[in-house]
């Protein structure tokens, strides 16, 4: 059975790149490691490493393995703050992993909230461009909770936390935002336009393009952005239609926003990879209880605006 202390050193050769730089960063000797990885390696049966002349490389058996060693010496640092915790000791840090829009609309009102009950533990942050590539990461071991879609199939704990809802946003003297319709609008009939759209690494992109595709067109761009107040920001200036999480949007916002006919929503999870500790469990007790997934400000422009379309014109003298 290969030790953590095994596992750390074929995490640091492949990270330093070399046995050399590994032995420094590890303070060891390179003898030491060089025979607790050999002892590695008759265990698992086989050479997880090729050495090459300047450098190394993962063998198959060695690219299996690197993921599981990962997780499990991160699973090993959260038991021991999980331990301290249980014990009464609330120091230490909260890994958490979540979506840059999730991270910029919905977390700074939870932290801020949660953080005045756990001053003394400090908040890592991992932000992800994709929720599969979150869910990946979860699953090797990244942090102690994720905090958006919840992957297919997962087997942690998971808190769910409710529908974000998706609005259009464009500038204030936009026409859909004067039409009749408004504060509605068929993204159909924005098919002509040229969209202030995201970069294909960023997962906005997909939820973008989905739903133009489901509106019968596919969207053209007239930039590409990667984060949503970036996106919030062209498209206020003019340079064409977005679409983002309606909690991205900022107060006092100056230009228009609608909501999509049909909605869109995306429902956002709060979700683990074991039972959560209690600092772990506090954090998911104030996501779900103040998570600003509609924030006020943006409501009640919306409903306002849905009043005076409902109104029914004054009668002529």
């Amino acid at each position: 059975m290969a030790t953590l202390r095994q596992l750390e050193y074929l995490v640091a050769i492949v990270d330093e790149g070399s046995f050399t730089r590994a032995a420094e960063s590890l303070n060891i000797t390179q003898p030491g490691l060089s025979h607790q990885f050999q002892a590695l390696e008759r265990e698992v049966g086989g050479p997880l490493l090729e050495r090459l002349p300047r450098g190394v490389r993962l063998t198959p058996a060695g690219r299996s393995m690197l993921p599981h060693a990962r997780a499990a010496l991160a699973e090993a640092g959260r038991a021991t703050v999980s331990a301290r915790r249980a014990a009464g000791v609330s120091t230490g840090e909260l890994h958490l992993a979540t979506l840059y829009s999730v991270s910029s609309g919905v977390l700074p009102t939870v932290l801020g909230l949660w953080r005045r009950k756990h001053p003394g533990v400090r908040i890592r942050l991992f932000e992800h461009r994709r929720s599969d590539e979150m869910a990946q990461a979860m699953t090797a071991g990244q942090a102690d909770v994720a905090v958006g879609p919840l992957p297919e199939d997962w087997e942690g704990t998971a808190r769910h936390i409710g529908a974000e809802e998706f609005l259009v946003v464009t500038r204030s003297d936009d026409p859909v935002a004067l039409s009749d319709r408004a504060p509605r609008v068929r993204l159909s009939d924005l098919a002509e336009r040229e969209w202030v759209h995201f970069t294909p690494a960023s997962g906005l992109s997909d939820v973008l393009d989905r739903a133009c595709e489901a509106a019968g067109f596919r969207p053209r761009v007239a930039v590409r952005t990667e984060q949503a107040p970036s996106a919030i920001g062209y498209a206020a200036a003019g340079l064409g239609p977005t679409l983002v999480p309606a909690n991205t949007i900022p107060p006092h916002f100056a230009g228009a926003f609608l909501r999509p006919d049909p909605p869109l929503r995306r429902q956002l999870t709060g979700y683990t990879r074991t039972s959560p500790d209690p600092v772990t469990s506090s954090f998911l007790e104030t996501l779900g209880e103040h998570a600003p997934l509609m924030p006020t400000h943006v409501a009640r422009r919306l409903r306002t605006a849905e009043r005076s379309i409902r109104r029914p014109p004054p009668e002529r003298q």
